[in-house]
């Protein structure tokens, strides 16, 4: 795994404002440039009522409302990976407010992989011209005064990148709070040893990095929390803390998943996450639909 490709700047600290969608158990965050107005969105939820079909934003709009309420300006909408638990509500913010969308450079391979578990023909385009952006690992870009950069920490998924933004890192689904572990590998692109490498390129950064999760299930019935440091996952985190090795992690996480059932919203979420947040085009009525396919996964 590659080094770390730029220094960390710990004296850049963003204000970070974590936004808690309790169905899904996910973490959004307004990243805002402590020098100017300029912001940026990880990891946005649109809500959805699976089993009645419905649509709705009423989380996107608390995120909005949040932006308008402060001034601020909104520059990037950042998807850490294609999210396999809820839907991405990216471009109904974009569509509110502006700013580019971006993803890691490796959507590409998530687009070929669940355009077929989909069946969704040719016209479903598969180069990632869906996002405004595709991060290659080290690319730069600014949110202000600000400038981040994005490292490949595939493992998850193969397009699973973490944002690095002044003395914060925003992990995805790479990592949980220390006493969560680790995400899971078993998707289809995913692998425990690559994940461990992954982490531990994370666990390269400053040990004070402030550490951003993407969710967190409260284990053994303590309070929702996000946020934790480099120095507190190295000591302390269940799974790859300071002398677990990478057989033994490996081990331990294909055992673990090989006990996992489906994520409950993942046939709806990789539909839509991989259009970067759009639903389906609709029929020759004007319906949308999403497709349910039958022992795909």
């Amino acid at each position: 795994m590659n080094a770390i490709p730029h220094r960390v700047d710990l004296s850049v600290k963003p204000d970070v404002t974590a936004f808690f969608d309790a169905p899904t158990n996910t973490i959004s965050y307004v990243v805002k440039d402590p020098t100017s107005a300029a912001c940026a969105v990880v990891d946005s939820v649109m809500d959805i009522d699976y089993a009645a079909g419905r649509i709705t934003h009423g989380s996107a709009d608390a995120i909005i409302a949040h932006i308008r309420a402060h001034g601020l300006k909104l520059e990037w909408l950042i998807e850490t990976h294609v999210h396999a638990d809820h839907l991405s509500a990216a471009p109904y913010i974009q569509g509110q407010l502006g700013g580019r969308i971006g993803i890691g450079e490796r959507i590409t391979v998530v687009q070929d992989v669940f355009g077929k578990v989909f069946n969704e023909g040719t016209e479903f385009r598969r180069d990632g011209s869906q996002f405004d952006r595709l991060f290659k690992d080290g690319d730069t870009y600014a949110i202000g005064g600000m400038t981040a950069f994005a490292l490949h920490t595939p493992g998850h998924t193969p397009a699973c990148m973490t944002h690095v933004i002044g003395d914060a890192a925003f992990v995805g689904d790479t990592l949980f709070m220390p006493d969560g572990g680790s995400a899971r590998a078993d998707f289809p692109g995913g692998d425990a040893r690559t994940l461990f490498r992954s982490i531990h390129r994370v666990l390269s950064l400053p040990p004070e990095t402030r550490l951003f999760m993407c969710h967190d299930y409260g284990p053994n019935g303590r309070d929702i929390q996000w946020e934790t440091t480099v120095a507190e996952e190295r000591a302390h985190n269940i799974h790859v803390k300071e002398g677990v090795t990478e057989d033994a992690f490996v081990a331990m996480r294909e055992a673990r998943d090989a006990t996992l059932g489906m994520p409950r919203l993942i046939l709806p979420s990789l539909q839509v996450n991989m259009r970067a947040g759009a639903l389906p085009p609709p029929d020759e009525s004007g319906r949308v639909f999403l497709k349910l396919p039958v022992n795909a996964l």
